[in-house]
């Protein structure tokens, strides 16, 4: 595999790493403050907290999903297609994820740009909105490599008929 494919590859997964890492930190933010509340010490902005790292944990683990072809598929409707029809709706599908993630990354880095320039915060915390923007635009600039290796996969698939 060419290096750039390889260091593609290996960024995905550590960001999927860091995505679960922030379901999980959402998961101990939420049980932490429940606990804290038995005793009188909940935690102060733990709806900006699991905020922030739910949408971290999606955006970040988004990549990997399309890198492994993870994606919700009709499989019990495709696998009855014939060989070929299969392999060229793989392509299809593949093709057009590609510019619809393009689109959502372009339209997506416009809207952080309005909100950052309005100077946006959390209610509670007052964290930064542009915080909760990161990690859904680096997410999105990765899927673009995640699925065109998902493509270039389909189209090998393809041509090996």
């Amino acid at each position: 595999m060419p290096k750039p494919l390889a260091a593609a590859r290996l960024a995905i997964k550590a960001l999927a790493a860091l995505g679960v890492a922030a379901y999980a930190a959402a998961a101990l933010v939420t049980v932490g403050d429940v606990l804290g509340r038995q005793v009188g010490l909940p935690i102060i902005g733990v709806v900006d907290l699991v905020q922030l790292f739910v949408m971290a944990g999606t955006w970040l683990v988004m990549p990997q999903a399309f890198l492994a072809a993870a994606h919700v598929g009709v499989d019990f409707l495709v696998s009855r297609l014939p060989r070929r029809a299969r392999h060229a709706l793989h392509v299809i599908a593949a093709a057009v994820a590609l510019v619809l993630v393009a689109l959502m990354l372009w339209q997506g880095f416009a809207t952080f740009e309005t909100r950052t320039m309005f100077g946006d915060s959390s209610q509670q915390l007052g964290i930064p909105i542009a915080w909760y923007w990161y990690p859904l635009l680096l997410g999105l600039g990765l899927c673009l490599p995640g699925v065109m290796l998902w493509l270039v996969a389909a189209l090998r698939e393809a041509s090996d008929e």
